[in-house]
């Protein structure tokens, strides 16, 4: 088990804070190992999986069977069980608190939507990703952009079996997981639209395009995308819109969230496979994207791609007040410069620009742009 005290300690701090907390993350991220450590911890835990028949026939009458409890009460999978929400706000409602409560999801604040607005101001959420570049160390970057952030991915024996864990972690997150999201394609074909969407990893998202290929219309493969981006298996990248007088690009990114999924979607079982791979150089941004991300402790609405028809572009503007960061990109040794680069800069009025590559090297390109390794991304980029 790999220790993640920065998850650790912020579910400590809000459970000091709110009544109810939501710990979510996509399926295996690692939350219920992460409840467990928790758990250790603190004298007085009950914990319900609402996976498990007995937990669930427990809780057949929910306010008999958690009124009673003190101390924690866990609840894992509370996204199979949304009538718990409203016995929950009359939990939390209590005074003195005898009990507060952890709930584990694999599906986004929007997916949980009748619990958000039932325990709003009463509910802290905390989302768990894999593993990065701080929890496995910098200078393991390379194996961890080849299998991803999974925990059983990430520690497999070896590379085979790392592919079979994620080839296994697909199909049966098709067969089941995204059917009760209400992605109503056969287990066959949603596995072929989640393919589909790794050829496009790190492109404008076409609607239109994915509709025709399985004869859909825009609005449900744009439905399916969100669901998708919900259960935490795709990463949307907003584009910034601010009037610059430019016919900028008005269709979001879409990016398959984990690389070790993106991989084997693809195919890519080795390093070898990923280098003579067309998809690479997509792979590398998503990749390095995240790792940017997680780094600067950016929210998703603090996140924006830059994309001017025909004109300069930036992989990724992350905004916070009058912050204005970007960061290009780049599968190579040797980063330059670009007049993309300056023009984003200066039209967007950054603080500079980083170019994240795969050489060894951290050193300036020119004033306010400078190439940084992979391996110093955690000591060259500071967080928001």
């Amino acid at each position: 088990m790999i220790p993640r005290p920065f998850h650790l300690a912020q579910l400590n701090e809000k459970l000091e804070d709110a009544p109810v907390v939501a710990l979510l993350g996509a399926r295996q991220a690692g939350k219920t190992t992460l409840a467990g450590v928790l758990a250790e911890s603190r004298g007085d835990v009950v914990r319900f999986d609402l996976e498990d028949p007995r937990d669930l026939a427990r809780l057949e009458e929910p306010m008999l069977a958690l009124e009673p409890l003190r101390g924690l009460v866990v609840i894992d999978e509370v996204q199979r069980r949304p009538d718990l929400f409203p016995v929950l706000r009359v939990l939390a409602d209590r005074r003195p608190l005898p009990a507060r409560f952890l709930v584990l999801g694999s599906a986004s604040p929007s997916l949980l939507r009748q619990g958000s607005e039932s325990l709003a101001g009463r509910v802290a959420f905390h989302e768990l990703g894999g593993l990065d570049l701080s929890e496995i160390g910098a200078e393991r970057w390379r194996t961890l952009w080849l299998r991803g952030g999974f925990p059983e991915a990430w520690l497999a024996r070896d590379d085979a079996r790392s592919a079979r864990w994620r080839r296994d972690f697909v199909r049966t997150f098709a067969e089941r997981d995204l059917r009760d999201l209400g992605i109503s394609l056969s287990p066959g074909l949603l596995r072929d639209f989640w393919t589909m969407l790794a050829h496009y990893h790190g492109q404008t998202w076409n609607a239109s395009e994915l509709a025709r290929a399985f004869g859909l219309s825009r609005a449900t493969v744009g439905r399916y995308l969100d669901r998708m981006t919900g259960a935490y298996v795709v990463r949307q990248i907003r584009p910034w819109r601010e009037n610059l007088g430019k016919r900028i690009v008005k269709a979001p990114k879409a990016y398959v969230a984990d690389p070790g999924l993106l991989h084997v979607l693809l195919d890519i079982e080795s390093a070898q496979d990923l280098a003579a791979h067309p998809k690479v150089g997509a792979s590398w941004e998503g990749f390095a994207l995240e790792q940017v991300v997680r780094r600067l402790g950016a929210r998703p609405s603090e996140c924006y791609f830059w994309s001017v028809h025909g004109g300069p572009e930036l992989d990724l503007l992350v905004v916070r007040g009058q912050q204005r960061r970007g960061f290009e990109f780049k599968r190579t040794d040797a980063p330059k410069a670009t007049r993309s680069m300056r023009a984003a800069a200066a039209a967007l009025r950054l603080t500079g620009v980083d170019v994240v590559h795969v050489g060894r090297d951290t050193f300036p390109l020119a004033e306010g742009i400078r190439a940084v390794a992979a391996g110093d991304i955690l000591s060259e980029i500071s967080p928001l």
